[in-house]
């Protein structure tokens, strides 16, 4: 099995549903790599990355309680964060500001949100 690209990385997860959530932090240490989170609010991921804390790339779920997570999104996109969206929304519920963002639309297996991860950071 060749070595992730995750190892040594600092993924931050931005998402409400625990099981998932405590998923992607399995496999993530499986890998080697070092989860941030997870937060299930913008404000929380926001405290992260103001805490010096900058991830190597990120997974956000759009909505999370109600609260969507463009104000993340966009100060990630500001520091040349890559990160993919997870939701349940279509692509026309997106924002065309983030036409340019990949979307696993739920429901996902935590195994995507890795391989997608591997993408960003390969591309």
């Amino acid at each position: 099995m060749p070595e992730s690209l995750l190892k040594g990385r600092r993924i931050l997860i931005v998402e409400d549903e625990y099981f998932l959530a405590d998923e992607l932090n399995g496999l993530l240490q499986e890998v080697g790599a070092e989860m941030l989170g997870p937060v299930a609010c913008v404000e929380n991921g926001l405290r992260i990355l103001s805490g010096g804390q900058v991830p190597d790339a990120a997974s956000l779920d759009v909505n999370l309680g109600g609260e969507t997570v463009y104000p993340l999104a966009d100060a990630l996109i500001a520091r040349a964060v890559p990160f993919v969206f997870t939701t349940g929304y279509d692509r026309a519920a997106i924002p065309p500001a983030y036409a340019h963002i990949r979307r696993l639309e739920k429901p996902i297996e935590p195994e995507m949100v890795l391989r997608e991860l591997e993408k960003l950071l390969r591309d």
